[in-house]
């Protein structure tokens, strides 16, 4: 379903592992998916403000800029933008405890793809976030 309903739509990744970037990005470059990386959360927050996502998938954990704040910066620019544009940004993390998902969730982030990542339950959030999305 994913491929025959959003094939070309468009992804963020922000991500600094290589491995992980290339593991994801394979995974949604076979469902159709456009993706772009970034490696860290000041390069996510530069390529949203550039480009129309319909879904960002962040690594909470990244240098330079983490995934939580580059994720409430860009909620703070989109809520400047005009009404009905909201992105859905999923959280990439190993960190799946209560504390984890809350500071996600006060940051910004609709949902949560635990990491390592297992390609149906990333399909089933990106069905989910992209039947969502405004952008769409």
């Amino acid at each position: 379903m994913l491929k025959s309903k959003y094939a070309g739509a468009s992804i963020l990744l922000a991500e600094d592992n290589e491995i992980n970037q290339e593991v994801t990005k394979a995974m949604l470059a076979q469902c159709g998916l456009e993706i772009d990386i970034a490696e860290n959360g000041i390069i996510a927050l530069d390529m949203f403000a550039e480009n129309a996502y319909d879904l960002v998938l962040m690594d909470v954990q990244m240098p330079e800029m983490n995934g939580l704040e580059a994720t409430e910066l860009i909620r703070l620019r989109s809520a400047k933008s005009p009404a009905g544009t909201r992105v859905p940004i999923l959280a990439m993390t190993a960190n799946v405890y209560k504390e984890d998902r809350e500071a996600c969730e006060k940051a910004g982030m609709d949902g949560f793809v635990a990491k390592p990542v297992v390609p149906e339950d990333l399909y089933s959030e990106l069905i989910h976030w992209l039947g969502k999305s405004t952008t769409r």
